[in-house]
């Protein structure tokens, strides 16, 4: 007699399909590029999203250094740490992380656009970022993606 009960389904670890992408960063803005990328890791493309399980795709981003930042962030964005220590307050701007790791630039921007709890941890190991088109997923053969023509 339930022909006509429609359930909500919920998706768990068991039931979610991963599938492994490859985007391409040559030309692309740092944060359109990192909110696109985190939709893809969170899930939010998929209609069985659920918010509190890990039901993305794994994502590997190639040519990490040719990524471009808007008006004078290069000079004017800074990047701050501290080490721990009274007056252990250190500061990059982007274009010295850049100099140093093109790769972290990246991944600073998409782990900031990840929820602050386990689940956006879990998510973040979910990403792989390169510098140079070669990469080390070739045998999960990944499905090549071009986030302009995502809607």
């Amino acid at each position: 007699m339930d022909t006509l009960s429609y359930k909500t389904v919920s998706a768990n670890q068991n039931t979610v399909t991963k599938e492994w992408l490859l985007v391409d960063a040559d030309g692309q803005a740092l944060g359109r590029l990192a909110s696109e990328v985190a939709k893809l890791l969170r899930g939010k493309h998929k209609p069985n999203f659920t918010p509190h399980v890990d039901c993305g795709d794994n994502v590997v981003i190639i040519n990490a250094e040719k990524i471009t930042l808007s008006g004078n962030k290069w000079d004017d964005k800074t990047y701050i740490r501290h080490t721990g220590y009274p007056g252990g307050q250190r500061s990059l701007s982007a274009k010295e992380l850049y100099g140093k790791n093109p790769t972290r630039l990246v991944e600073k921007a998409v782990k900031g656009m990840l929820p602050k709890n386990k689940l956006g941890a879990a998510l973040f190991r979910n990403l792989k970022v390169y510098t140079g088109s070669e990469h080390n997923q070739e045998a999960q053969k990944p499905r090549v993606i071009n986030l302009n023509e995502i809607k």
